[in-house]
Parts: structure tokens; C-alpha cells; sequence
């Protein structure tokens, strides 16, 4: 059986995004250089056809997805993923992934106000996580953002956040 088609097969009914690692661990039959050069292949097979589909690289990992043109449309059949979030809890969110890992403290200085209920919609929705403790006197909690984050926001890792000159250029 070719290659190409059993990473189809599974990035398919995959609902998390794959590493080339996790791939080669459960394909042991084929070396990790032979199922990277399928991935790549099969992405450019994704990306040059006129097809609904995409092979997104999110995450650390490789998920398929529907292209975001067809967004309005998918909607109709299937319900979002429940990832809505009030303005505070995006405030919070944001300043995580900025500035993480940062202790409520530092986010509380920041937003102006107690972010007890944003952190904990965030943990519950699993956005953000528990990275240890600060040195800080008392030894508070510090938070970072989580890979189904990067998952949710179709970011590879946490260096493709826009900047801050990319976010202003958007306002003008």
C-alpha cells in the first residue's frame, strides 16, 4: 500500500493535529525520512488541487481541514468547535500568549481588573495551562498557553503570533 495514502487515511479521521513522529511510532514500517517526504508530497498534492481540503501544519503537527473560504458553508452542517470567548477572558488569553509563562499577578496589573473567572474559563477550555511556579515571594502559579491553543488558532507554534507592527498595521 503506498504511503501517501495511509497518512491520508489517518490525518483524516485524526481529530488532533499529528507529528511526523507520532506518524513514524504507529507506521513502523516506514522510516520517519520516508513518511516526512510523503507529508510533503501529499501537502503539495492538497495545496495545488482545487479540492475543499488543506493539510494545515498546527500545532507542532499536521491536521486536515477544510479551506477557510468554505467556512460560512461547513457551518451549516456542523457545529463550531465551542471555543467563543468574552472580551475579558480574550484579554487574558492574549496577554498569556504575549508574555507567557505570567503569573494572575502580572495579568491583573495589566488588564486593570481580578482575572480569577477568565483563568479559569481558560483551564476549563483548555487554552492555557499550569507552566509551575514563579520564584517570586509565595511562589505563585505561572500559565502558558496549550497546544490545542495553537490547534484552535491554526498557529504552528506560539512564534507565529503576529507582532505587534503587524497588529498596527491592520488598524490603519
Amino acid at each position: 500500500m503506498e504511503l501517501k495514502r495511509i497518512i491520508e487515511a489517518i490525518l483524516f479521521v485524526s481529530p488532533r493535529p499529528l507529528t511526523i513522529k507520532a506518524l513514524a511510532k504507529k507506521i513502523d514500517e516506514f522510516s520517519e525520512t520516508d513518511i516526512e517526504n510523503a507529508l510533503k508530497e501529499l501537502i503539495e498534492e492538497y495545496t495545488k488541487s482545487d479540492r475543499a481540503l488543506v493539510i494545515a501544519h498546527v500545532a507542532g503537527g499536521y491536521q486536515m481541514r477544510t479551506k477557510i473560504e468554505l467556512k460560512d458553508w461547513v457551518k451549516r452542517f456542523v457545529r463550531e468547535k465551542d471555543v467563543e470567548l468574552t472580551r475579558p477572558t480574550l484579554e487574558a488569553l492574549a496577554i498569556i500568549a504575549y508574555k507567557q509563562p505570567v503569573t494572575k499577578r502580572e495579568i491583573d496589573i495589566i488588564r486593570g481588573v481580578d482575572s480569577s473567572r477568565a483563568l479559569k474559563q481558560l483551564l476549563d477550555r483548555k487554552l492555557i495551562e499550569i507552566a509551575g511556579r514563579n520564584e517570586d515571594i509565595g511562589r505563585p502559579m505561572v500559565f502558558r498557553t496549550t497546544s490545542k491553543f495553537l490547534e484552535v488558532y491554526g498557529l504552528s507554534s506560539i512564534k507565529d503570533l503576529p507582532t505587534l507592527k503587524e497588529i498596527e498595521a491592520l488598524e490603519k
